[in-house]
């Protein structure tokens, strides 16, 4: 063997095995994180800056300089590490997540999955456009609670035209929630255009609600971040497709308005449709409103009036509403005040229980 040859052989093992010393480090530090908040719980946060690392000790800071409530769910949504989460597809439009090993196979005709599980349920109802590593940040607050979370997505195309594209989808929903009843209890949580997915969701069970109201009675809470009504299909879309290019997104809104009104009988009566389910829900949860004053898209006034709505028929609303926050972005601009609704609206409704945690997180460190 030749002298380069040894040398390109060396290196490579070197830089192997430093690799795999810093992944030892990277999650030893973790771990000696995640110990010092369990720390501090357990001795009710009276802590000392030379026992808390400053991870820990800031998202302790941070709630109290806030007047936020420092339960153990919430400063380890702050300052937890990522852990293992297993992804399954369902269908196409489908994502199960959990943070646990899972045998999520399916029956193909029902969607009824053949190991079942006794857990409690997120149906997350994604925007356009979304990328599944942007979605899973969401879906770790549940699956750091012991809950397992369906994704469920439509594309841009599926949209336009809702009896081919995002009807099936909304079937497909309905369907999984239907025949998998060891899911309970059910959270939904939706963004943008999830309130018109859910919309066609409700549209399809009030053809027979005597066989869907045992499901439905298994929604315990709802969320509801930026939804966007039918007046912001034309303002939404384009800005989905064409984020950083307003010449496409003013072409795209002109043919928005064109397909609304040419298009009636095949896309625009179903829009209508589902607004109205939306509207006046056939979910009688308490329901969070996540909004924010500078949204076009999700527009303060259309929630506005959905809240409305929903109070009409004496189902308690909680509203959350920024001054600055852009669409479906309120959790990275507003992090800790997020993550603080969130939990509180899971946790009037006894999702979240604060001894449980602490167990859970003891356990897992």
């Amino acid at each position: 063997m030749s002298l380069v040859s040894i040398g390109s052989t060396l290196r490579f093992a070197s830089i192997k095995l430093i690799n795999q010393n810093e992944c030892k480090l990277a999650m030893s530090l973790m771990k000696a994180r995640q110990m010092s908040v369990a720390s501090a719980l357990c001795n009710n946060n009276n802590y000392h800056g030379n026992y808390i690392n400053n991870g820990a000790l800031l998202a302790i800071n941070r709630c109290k300089s806030r007047n936020m409530a420092t339960s153990p769910g919430i400063i380890g949504a702050m300052v937890s590490s990522k852990r293992y989460l297993s992804t399954h597809e369902i269908t196409k439009n489908l994502l199960l997540i959990s943070s646990d090993k899972m045998n999520a196979e399916t029956d193909a005709k029902t969607l009824r999955l053949k190991q079942q599980r006794d857990k409690p349920l997120v149906l997350m109802l994604s925007w356009l456009q979304a990328k599944h590593k942007h979605l899973k940040k969401y879906a770790e607050l549940y699956t750091e609670q012991g809950f397992d979370v369906l994704i469920a997505q439509i594309t841009p195309w599926q949209l336009l035209w809702p009896t081919k594209g995002a009807q099936p989808v909304a079937t497909d929903i309905v369907k999984f929630l239907y025949n998998n009843q060891s899911y309970a209890p059910m959270v939904i949580h939706g963004f943008s255009v999830g309130g018109y997915l859910w919309g066609e969701c409700m549209a399809q069970m009030a053809l027979d609600l005597d066989k869907y109201k045992p499901m439905l009675a298994r929604i315990v809470a709802q969320i509801w971040d930026s939804a966007a009504d039918i007046t912001e299909i034309p303002e939404g879309v384009p800005r989905a497709l064409f984020p950083k290019n307003v010449t496409l997104q003013n072409a795209l809104r002109s043919y928005m308005l064109y397909h609304l009104k040419t298009f009636h009988d095949t896309a625009t009566v179903h829009y209508i449709r589902s607004s109205q389910m939306f509207h006046y829900s056939l979910v009688t949860a308490p329901a969070l409103f996540l909004v924010s004053k500078t949204d076009p898209v999700g527009a303060e006034s259309s929630n506005q009036r959905v809240r409305e709505c929903l109070e009409s028929k004496n189902i308690q609303c909680t509203w959350k509403c920024w001054d600055r926050s852009p669409h479906v972005g309120h959790f990275m601009k507003h992090r800790d005040e997020y993550i603080e609704s969130v939990f509180a609206h899971l946790n009037s409704v006894n999702l979240l229980k604060n001894d449980k945690n602490v167990e859970k997180l003891r356990a897992k460190l």
